[in-house]
């Protein structure tokens, strides 16, 4: 059994709303929805029905269609189907994958004004307006993202549950772990990012220590993904494919930033922009958009066109850059394990730093100047986080880097603007050149 930290929020949902809202749960496939609910189901109520419409029978689809306007007769054959008695605020009703039938998630607004039961809705895809165009969106929604595992639920799904509060507590005050300990902390890292935060990848590989087992597992994981471009983004899936198929060349390059023309000398944004939305709302990619102007804000100034893709789970961006030989062909593995990246280091691990800015609330911001005039005015700032009214500039180096200076220059450029400069990279906690360097495996605590 994964322990996540998701399954307190239901519980703090549950005792807040009695009943007064229900709860919508959006993540990408396999990314451990209908586990979780099905775990709070059973350990929170007396009773529970679970309704998967991604293979719901006609009859429970009929029921919706002709027999919602009557409550009573709803909910009386809801549980002679399902063979479950129903108790009065002691019963879960889940709608899995409900994005598969809107009508459901329309009723919710009559079913929470009921106030027999509770409801929780699970999906992806549910915010893409094929979905929604039909429907009136209940406003009785409360809206929470479930991701891949963190790099905390990855070690307790290791048995490590007292590593991470040390963490915490040296990033507080400022200390390094000291030596031994970040070795140590460094090697359960690697193997998080390789292995990943799927469910399935992660259970494969604790079975053992298992990676050819987890490559195995996240195979099929992308397999599906695959299958759901041709099943849900008719007329545009060959785009889809192609940004998708892109991502890891894209992430390889010294400038990340998404480049079209690799899809075609005629390729333009708005002919693509439906694939890279579709990505990004099947949580399949986690999208960091270009701040031209920090002074006004992040998203104010986002230039939506100028973007970088990122794999929203780093253990499948490492399965899918070699997703067309088979896994003892896959030199990533060994090359993290051991320390011996070079030119993947910057793909891999500023793919993980997104991940886990991502999965700790940020929208994702990057920092791009070009000035082919003068050099001097060029910079790259991989991530950009607000902290209050402050903005704090974010770079992944690798542990023998030699400078920062674009991160010089953007300092220099906002300092009435900038907050705590930080250098994520695979050495322990230090302060140098007033910038706060953290281990990689801080990232989640920003």
């Amino acid at each position: 059994m994964l322990r996540r930290k998701i399954y307190d929020r239901l519980v703090e949902w549950k005792n807040k709303s009695h009943g007064s809202t229900a709860l919508l749960i959006d993540g990408a496939r396999r990314v451990g929805k209908s586990y979780i609910v099905g775990l709070f189901a059973r350990e929170e109520y007396k009773s529970s029905i679970i309704i998967d419409f991604g293979n719901a029978p006609r009859d429970i689809l009929d029921m919706f269609e002709n027999d919602s306007s009557d409550l009573d007769l709803f909910f009386a054959k809801l549980g002679a189907f399902y063979s479950t008695r129903l108790y009065e605020r002691e019963t879960l009703i889940v709608f899995d994958e409900v994005q598969q039938f809107p009508r459901a998630r329309q009723l919710i607004k009559y079913l929470v004004a009921d106030g027999r039961y509770d409801y929780i809705e699970t999906g992806s895809l549910i915010r893409l307006k094929k979905n929604t165009q039909d429907i009136i969106i209940p406003s009785e929604e409360e809206h929470i993202e479930l991701f891949p595992l963190d790099f905390e639920e990855f070690l307790w799904a290791m048995g490590d549950e007292a590593t991470m509060p040390l963490i915490k507590k040296c990033f507080e005050e400022r200390k390094p772990l000291g030596q031994a300990l970040h070795r140590k902390v460094m090697n359960d890292f690697r193997q998080y990012v390789l292995v990943g935060g799927m469910p399935q990848s992660v259970l494969q590989y604790i079975d053992g220590k298992n990676f050819e087992a987890s490559d195995s597992a996240k195979r099929s994981i992308l397999r599906l993904y695959r299958e759901d471009v041709s099943k849900f983004a008719p007329g545009y899936e060959e785009k889809v494919y192609a940004v998708f198929d892109g991502i890891p060349a894209q992430l390889s390059r010294k400038e990340k930033k998404y480049k079209l023309s690799s899809l075609g000398k005629k390729a333009r944004f708005r002919t693509y922009e439906d694939s890279f939305i579709w990505l990004n709302e099947a949580m399949i990619v986690n999208t960091c958009f270009n701040c031209t102007d920090p002074n006004v804000g992040l998203a104010l100034s986002a230039d939506y066109t100028t973007q970088k893709c990122y794999m929203a789970d780093t253990g499948l961006l490492v399965t899918h850059t070699f997703m067309d030989r088979d896994f003892t062909a896959n030199e990533l593995y060994k090359a993290i394990l051991f320390d011996k990246l070079d030119i993947n280091e910057g793909m891999i691990m500023e793919n993980a730093v997104a991940q886990m800015l991502r999965a700790n609330g940020h929208k994702l911001y990057f920092y791009s100047r070009n000035d082919s005039e003068n050099r001097e005015n060029h910079m790259e700032i991989d991530f950009l986080i607000a902290d209050g009214k402050k903005i704090c500039p974010i770079e992944v180096k690798s542990g023998n880097y030699r400078s920062h200076s674009s991160l010089d220059k953007f300092r220099k450029k906002f300092s009435h603007q900038i907050g705590t400069p930080y250098i994520l990279y695979s050495g322990d906690v230090m302060m140098r050149d007033e910038i706060l360097h953290l281990p990689l495996y801080m990232t989640q605590l920003l």
